[in-house]
Order: structure tokens, then C-alpha cells, then sequence
């Protein structure tokens, strides 16, 4: 049994993305692999949700940057900024709540951490590699922080996939 980090891009929604990763999820699932994943929008929400459907939540680990609480806050503010809607934090939260709730240790939350910022989300994104023994990423039009992640799963040396999407 390996861990696969499962990691990509939030900021976009498109029906071939979306796809591609809940049959990636399967096909992981499928080889008795487990998954990790960091608990944002876009890729990792249908990681998560994916999971959930197939009720293999004792599969997956998700890490977040900071206390659930914090993250909360955080997502809540977003949407208030209109860099997301309050719907996407409100889902996203309620799906973290949810994994909580049902598999406690399943939800890896960084203790001591108020103020989320790129170097929160890249010392998150460094903590999935060192526990990944393989990476699957989906990577949309180049994103930097899905790169970061490329790059220090290949510095590790473990096995990378990446899909890249143009949307």
C-alpha cells in the first residue's frame, strides 16, 4: 500500500478536470492505494468528495494549513473579499467538518498557526510530500502552487504525475 498525494489547483471549476480527478481517486481507491490531500476548493474538494462517496474515508488523510477553526475563518473572509462565494466556503467547511466528525485522524490540522498566507499553504504542501510515496497532480494553467509541489516531490524523488489543463 502506497500513499498517493493527490494535489492541484482551487481556483478553477471545469467538467474534464473534475472527471479526470474523482476517476483518478477511483482508480487509486481501486489498488488499495491511500490518498492525501490538502482540504481546499477545486481538486481537493473532489478528492474528498469523491472519497466520501465511495465511503473509503479511512483511506485518506487531508492536511490543512492551520486549526480547522482558523481555516473556517479564513475560507469565510475569502468569501466576504469575493475571492470565492460564501456557498464554496460553506461546502467546503461543512466536507471538513464532516471528515472530522466521521474519522478524526483523517484531518491532519497544523496546531498553532492563525494567519494563512502562501507560506502556510507551501509549508502544508511540504508536509503532504514528506508523507507521500507517490504524486498525482493536476495542474491548471500553470499554477505556481500546484509547481511548488511538483517540485519538492521530485526533489524527494518520488514518482510524479502531472496532468496539465489550459482553461
Amino acid at each position: 500500500m502506497k500513499k498517493i498525494l493527490i494535489s492541484g489547483s482551487w481556483r478553477y471549476q471545469d467538467e474534464k478536470l473534475e472527471e479526470s480527478v474523482r476517476k483518478t481517486v477511483r482508480e487509486v481507491l481501486d489498488r488499495g492505494d491511500e490518498i492525501i490531500v490538502g482540504g481546499a476548493l477545486g481538486v481537493d474538494f473532489w478528492v474528498l468528495d469523491e472519497v466520501f462517496k465511495l465511503e473509503a474515508i479511512d483511506k485518506i488523510q487531508v492536511f490543512l494549513p492551520s486549526p480547522l477553526n482558523c481555516y473556517k475563518r479564513h475560507y469565510l473572509k475569502r468569501a466576504v473579499e469575493g475571492v470565492i462565494t460564501k456557498n464554496q466556503a460553506i461546502e467546503l467547511i461543512s466536507q471538513l467538518k464532516r471528515l472530522k466528525k466521521i474519522n478524526r485522524v483523517a484531518l491532519i490540522e497544523t496546531i498553532g498557526v492563525t494567519n494563512l498566507n502562501q507560506a502556510t499553504y507551501y509549508a502544508r504542501d511540504s508536509k503532504e510530500v514528506y508523507h507521500a510515496d507517490e504524486m498525482i497532480a493536476f495542474q491548471v494553467n500553470q499554477s505556481k502552487g500546484t509547481q511548488d509541489t511538483i517540485d519538492k516531490a521530485r526533489k524527494k524523488g518520488i514518482n510524479v504525475q502531472v496532468y496539465q489543463f489550459t482553461l
